[in-house]
């Protein structure tokens, strides 16, 4: 059998080694990216920055291959036959399960959490079709806990279910847990529930609190159907990094890794034998926090990186902006604000450079690109806000 990942290395050189060698191998044994990666110095990629050599594979491109080549696009390295489950995501995106124990790698964030063997699990995502109730569930398994394979919805089961098995622990998302909280209540049920793994939506500190005030200790985690797992809260600060996941966080629309600190598109290349996914953008933004540790973290979830908007009835797309700075040698930052004004769409390129006469070619450059014609405002370095934002919408 297979398990969920080949090696679990921790440090930086030996994450960039593990990945040098699922490439090669998904170069020498699979069509698809050994055309895709074609030209690559594997053996150069030995630092986040060379990483950058390598396409980026986007959820958009995934889709296509997807039905160009069923099921899976050529990515999967294991015949179909010999895989666990398979699933279907909106989109429709399929994603494959194979054979092993916790191949999602969910136990690190279930263990980051306090769960641990004989803890009694509610587990309330779906085991219809998508993968995220069968995400959590073998990592449950994998620390020797008992699962209820509850799935979302059907309230008054599950309260049945909550008051008969006494679970201590919930999986799903956060506001699902306040409904069966509130509930439970109703019917002068003493909820077992003390802690909880929360992912899928978004967790306000007003709702963390209520729930903390509940006796109930709260922890997400942010993965997706393609990768599982990515990365989960441990009690510091952020959410430290999964086991065996060389996340990089580039620059929106491009191939380009940014510092740490920098907030954009996170990347992520799964160290994984059957669906060995290379420098795969999640559209999700976060950045990386600092560290002195050694344990790489993120700040969580900060966004969609898909910011294509329309303008005068016409997409502009962050590729568009990211291409114009590489035509003019721009490596600062640059934002695109959408407005209004005498009732028609208006656009203002701002490029934090000490140089104003770049002004009159990059207005000729973003009429080019995007066939509109849009002002450009030169501004200091480091007056742009750091939030990853290459297309901002104004208009109200």
């Amino acid at each position: 059998m297979v398990e969920h990942r080949d090696i679990a290395p921790s440090g930086d050189a030996d994450l960039l080694a593990a990945m040098r060698t699922q490439i090669s191998r998904a170069m020498e044994h699979q069509p698809f990216w050994a055309a895709r990666l074609a030209g690559v110095d594997v053996a150069a990629l030995t630092s986040r920055d060379a990483l950058g050599a390598v396409p980026v594979l986007r959820k958009s491109e995934l889709v296509d291959l997807q039905a160009k080549d069923p099921p899976f696009g050529g990515l999967t390295a294991t015949p179909v036959g010999a895989l666990a489950r398979l699933f279907i995501s909106p989109g429709p995106i399929f994603d494959p399960e194979g054979h092993g124990r916790d191949w999602w790698g969910a136990a690190k964030a279930l263990a980051a959490a306090g769960v641990g063997p004989q803890d009694i699990v509610l587990n309330t995502f779906s085991y219809h079709l998508t993968p995220a109730g069968a995400m959590f569930e073998s990592g449950a398994h994998a620390l020797g806990c008992a699962v209820i394979p509850a799935g979302p919805g059907n309230t008054a089961d599950q309260i049945v279910a909550i008051a008969q098995f006494q679970p201590t622990v919930y999986i799903g998302t956060p506001d699902f847990l306040k409904i069966l909280l509130d509930k439970a209540a109703e019917a002068n049920l003493a909820s077992s529930i003390r802690r909880a793994i929360v992912s899928g939506a978004a967790l306000p500190p007003s709702l963390r609190a209520e729930l903390v005030e509940r006796g109930i200790a709260v922890v997400q985690c942010y993965g997706t159907a393609d990768l599982g797992i990515v990365a989960y809260e441990d009690g510091g600060e952020g959410m430290v990094v999964n086991d065996g996941v060389v996340l990089e966080i580039v620059r929106p629309g491009t191939d380009d890794p940014l510092p740490d600190g920098e907030v954009g598109e996170i990347v992520v290349t799964r160290l994984n034998r059957d669906y060995p996914l290379i420098r795969f953008a999640t559209g999700d933004m976060s950045r990386v926090l600092p560290s002195t540790s050694g344990v790489r973290r993120i700040a969580g979830w900060m966004g969609r990186a898909d910011q294509a908007t329309k303008v005068k009835g016409m997409f502009v797309r962050p590729e568009q902006i990211a291409a114009l700075g590489k035509a003019l040698g721009i490596a600062g930052r640059m934002r695109l604000v959408v407005t209004r004004a005498n009732e028609q769409d208006a656009m203002v390129l701002k490029i934090e450079h000490t140089d104003p006469s770049l002004g009159d070619r990059a207005a000729a450059k973003l009429a080019e690109l995007t066939k509109l014609k849009g002002a450009v405002e030169i501004v200091p370095v480091g007056q742009l806000p750091n939030d990853g934002k290459i297309i901002a919408d104004e208009r109200t």
